[in-house]
């Protein structure tokens, strides 16, 4: 599937997997994919927020996660992540975005998988995924986000 990606959603991608890493996962989640998209400013403008603002949210949700089983980690550092060989894998969430953004790409009528098809793939996406929370998080309001993109799309 992945020859379908136009190269900005391929440019996504990568950056999602680099996300994981940064952050110390091993595996690469919605919410990898989130702050992968928002490396375009398209998604940047459609979603009126930016990356650094979604990398703070996420480390909310993440103390928030630890402090419900009473790990509080307020205080202390993410040591430095050793850098992996190994390729992380893509969650059974974050596999199921590609199908629904080439759903999407084929509605627009293209004929390549663009950032902006991942976007909206990643709207479709509902809690408890972490993407969903992520957006949520966030305070994005989904249906505008989507007027937004097909607003720009015409």
């Amino acid at each position: 599937m992945f020859e379908q990606f136009a190269a900005g959603a391929r440019t996504a991608v990568a950056s999602a997997v680099d996300e994981a890493s940064l952050r110390g996962d091993r595996r690469i989640g919605t919410e990898h994919l989130l702050l992968g998209v928002l490396h375009e400013p398209g998604s940047v403008r459609a979603l009126g927020t930016d990356l650094t603002a979604a990398r703070a949210a996420l480390d909310t949700l993440d103390r928030s996660a630890l402090a419900v089983v009473g790990i509080d980690v307020q205080g202390v550092e993410r040591p430095p992540v050793p850098a992996s060989r190994k390729r992380a894998p893509f969650t059974s969430g974050a596999r199921a975005v590609f199908p629904r953004a080439l759903a999407e790409t084929r509605k627009a009528r293209s004929r390549r998988i663009a950032p902006e098809h991942l976007l909206l793939a990643l709207l479709d996406c509902e809690s408890p995924d972490p993407a969903a929370d992520l957006l949520a998080e966030l305070g994005i309001d989904r249906t505008a986000v989507r007027e937004r993109i097909r607003e720009t799309g015409r």
